[in-house]
């Protein structure tokens, strides 16, 4: 273990629960959290304000403004964009679809991997994701990959989009859900995938809690290793 306090990497699909469990464990581990997706779909809202779209040509270098300005925070639940609360904004789909797309950027990626760097440098941090374990923190001591079946995690993605008053279908949610995993594994700069050294979870059929507490099982068992191998 490092003298800093750890950092948890959790990545994974959407829909798998990521958010939830990464929230709870932080606030049971007294660390903070880090939801970088949102930190993405900020991006894509911050593009389409510029009226930047991934499509135009040359939108690594029409971009470059938005990145260089750009000052994404958290509050609370709040995900605050150049200091206005975009919370409401980042969670719907079309917001999600373009910062999948704006995230094969290279120029995205790099100022949101310096952005996403700064905020776990001290550690004591549970940071959610696609690419935290493998291109972000690939050193961190903690790292899950959270999975659940496609169908289960388009019913929880419709459900939670139904809640906020969105107008969509569960199977709409569903062919959007296999295109961003098609789009999200297969893209060429730091793909989803699990981390060879990550701990695999499918919550398929497990409550959060369930989740939390698997979790916690495997930070605890490497925390207490650890300790018995310096009294060794």
């Amino acid at each position: 273990m490092n003298s800093k306090r750890p950092i948890v990497a959790i990545d994974g699909p959407v829909g798998a629960g990521k958010s939830v469990a990464a929230r709870a464990l932080a606030r049971e581990l007294g660390f903070s959290y880090l939801n970088t997706g949102a930190m993405y779909r900020a991006v894509a809202l911050a593009a389409r304000a510029a009226g930047v779209g991934p499509d135009d040509a040359n939108v690594e270098a029409l971009l470059g403004p938005v990145l260089a300005a750009i000052k994404i925070g958290f509050d609370g639940d709040k995900i605050m964009l150049n200091d206005r609360d975009v919370s409401a904004s980042v969670g719907k789909p079309e917001i999600g679809d373009l910062a999948s797309r704006f995230s094969a950027l290279g120029a995205v990626r790099a100022r949101m991997r310096e952005l996403q760097r700064a905020a776990g440098a001290d550690g004591g941090v549970v940071m959610e994701g696609r690419d935290i374990g493998t291109a972000i923190f690939p050193d961190a001591e903690f790292k899950f990959f959270l999975d659940a079946d496609v169908k289960t995690r388009a019913h929880r993605r419709f459900e939670e989009l139904k809640r906020k008053g969105a107008s969509i279908t569960e199977h709409e949610v569903l062919e959007q859900l296999i295109e961003r995993d098609r789009r999200d594994r297969g893209r060429e700069l730091a793909p989803l995938r699990r981390a060879d050294d990550a701990m695999e979870i499918d919550s398929t059929n497990l409550s959060i809690d369930a989740v939390v507490t698997a979790m916690k099982a495997q930070i605890n068992a490497r925390i207490n290793a650890a300790k018995d191998l310096k009294r060794a």
